[in-house]
């Protein structure tokens, strides 16, 4: 008989697995997030860690426009939308992201996670179909799941593959079709081909899902995302991202775009109905922040030039570093135990990164993910390319 221990047992194999393979640890702040943080134990580091792109999570102006939420609404909401959960400060805050997105409306969730887990199962049918890219976040990989509706899966970014698939919908006999990606593929540095899908979509008469948690705020002209980026900013169907990365980089999520499917989730997405509203005080300052990012876009300039100097820097002494146009810089450096190695000594001498090596990364193709924010200085990118190029240089990944 397989007993409760046997369970445990189990667990304590897996977790062994983890930390055989390098699974990053917590290392606790005692700091504000920031271009520089302080961990737990005093050490001082230069963080290329964190998805604060504009570096708003500690901004006087942010932080005060929270207190000052606290004092108007109150702490915690202690209800779902469709009870009392409602403030007026949530519908401003709609209304403010559909302005800034351009979209008709958009509906608050507590994490862009749950929008993506209740957004499939809400909208489509067993009679449908997603037709989705295989590098798209877990959480949409989930909520894919979650939903009966046939699924269909494309090589990433991969245009002649997405149309095979579409195909294939159509062979299978799907009723509606929805193309689900990322609009910024967090680990590749790489914003998705948009103008393409959109185009195959228009042919295929399909629905179009974009996860940008990882432009809104930092991608395309004046920061609006990776539709503005890349010219579709009429054409995509539904937008997910983020109040937890450029915004603010505190919490929240929303879904953005036509005014039948926000409706749609307002009324049948179970993470929306079946969870307390987002906390009031978030949705005051995620206000402040998009006032602040829509009459300037002078933080998303910083962010993606200083990233634009990082890469070139990196490039120029022999990294492999990936990316363009984003504030994230992704770095190959290949073999798995070089890899780890090089995470490691790179923060030992002050540079707060995770190295990154398979089963989250194909065999053979270790990285560091970098992400450069607004409050980066010229300094801070200096110091770090010295320690990659001089740790680099010692383990022979470059010459």
């Amino acid at each position: 008989m397989v007993t409760k221990q046997d369970f445990y047992g189990q667990l304590s194999h897996q977790l062994r697995e983890l930390d055989q393979l390098g699974f990053p640890a917590e290392r606790p702040l005692n700091s504000p997030q920031g271009p520089e943080i302080v961990l737990a134990d005093g050490r001082r580091f230069v963080n290329l860690n964190s998805s604060n792109y504009l570096g708003l999570a500690a901004n006087p102006e942010v932080v005060a426009a929270a207190k000052a939420g606290l004092d108007q609404w109150g702490f915690g909401i202690a209800s779902a939308r469709i009870f009392c959960g409602t403030q007026v400060v949530h519908h401003t805050l709609e209304k403010k992201i559909s302005e800034f997105l351009h979209t008709e409306e958009s509906i608050l969730y507590n994490s862009c996670f749950d929008v993506n887990l209740g957004l499939f199962e809400a909208l489509l049918s067993p009679e449908d179909a997603i037709i989705w890219d295989s590098h798209i976040h877990a959480s949409s990989v989930d909520g894919i799941h979650l939903c009966p509706s046939k699924s269909f899966p494309y090589e990433s970014n991969d245009m002649v593959s997405l149309k095979k698939a579409l195909i294939q919908a159509e062979e299978a006999g799907a009723r509606f079709k929805m193309i689900a990606t990322d609009g910024v593929f967090s680990m590749d540095g790489i914003v998705a081909d948009l103008k393409t899908i959109c185009d195959l979509a228009d042919h295929y008469q399909a629905i179009v899902m974009v996860d940008d948690s990882h432009a809104t705020g930092v991608v395309g002209k004046t920061g609006r995302g990776s539709h503005e980026y890349c010219g579709v900013m009429d054409r995509v169907d539904v937008i997910t991202s983020t109040l937890s990365k450029a915004l603010g980089g505190a919490s929240g999520g929303f879904a953005s775009g036509r005014k039948e499917i926000i409706r749609t989730l307002r009324h049948l997405s179970h993470t929306s109905m079946s969870s307390n509203a987002l906390t009031p005080v978030i949705a005051a300052t995620a206000i402040k922040v998009i006032d602040m990012i829509s009459q300037s876009n002078e933080l998303q300039r910083r962010a993606v030039d200083g990233a634009d100097y990082f890469r070139r820097q990196l490039r120029a002494a022999g990294f492999n570093a990936l990316g363009q146009d984003i504030p994230i810089v992704p770095v190959i450096l290949g073999e798995e135990k070089a890899t780890m190695e090089m995470g490691r000594r790179i923060y030992e001498r002050g540079v707060f990164i995770t190295g990154i090596i398979f089963p989250f990364q194909p065999m053979g193709m270790g990285m560091v993910r970098t992400q450069i924010t607004a409050g980066h200085t010229r300094e801070h990118l200096d110091r770090a390319i010295t320690i990659f190029t001089e740790v680099g240089k010692g383990l022979g990944i470059i010459k």
